[in-house]
């Protein structure tokens, strides 16, 4: 966007795609951009890292899908909150597929800059899943 100012429009807009892709649209991320899961410090840098870990959590290790319950923007920061739905269906955290279904609450804040998100902020409830895996 070359230093087009950032709106709210601007980014409910790359938001609102972002989200119809299912997390799969990376042109919409900032070359240098970040994804941080906050339970246990991960970092993914760049569109591709950031792809594979959302790949990895949603086609992998899961086949699943994120449902919103609440979004909310401003000009340069949007933030999403609702619950991971899906299966078991792949190794995760050391614990082979289990074929179990789960929800857990999620909650992603995202920042964006020209047009684009250069971070992303994963709070999961990691705990949650764990126990839903029937994990100690």
């Amino acid at each position: 966007m070359n230093g087009q100012e950032q709106s709210v429009e601007l980014t409910r807009s790359v938001m609102g795609g972002y989200f119809e892709s299912e997390h799969s649209d990376v042109g919409v991320m900032a070359d240098d951009v970040v994804f941080t899961v906050m339970a246990t410090g991960d970092e993914h840098r760049g569109p591709e890292a950031v792809q594979g870990m959302l790949d990895y959590f949603y086609r992998v290790a899961f086949t699943a899908t994120a449902e919103p319950q609440v979004t909310v923007f401003d000009a340069e920061h949007a933030t999403w909150e609702g619950s991971f739905v899906g299966r078991h269906t792949g190794d995760f955290m050391g614990i082979a597929p289990t074929g179990m279904d789960v929800r857990v609450p999620l909650c992603v804040v995202y920042d964006l800059r020209d047009g684009k998100i250069t971070a992303g902020r994963v709070y999961f409830e990691v705990p949650a899943l764990m126990a839903q895996l029937g994990a100690p």
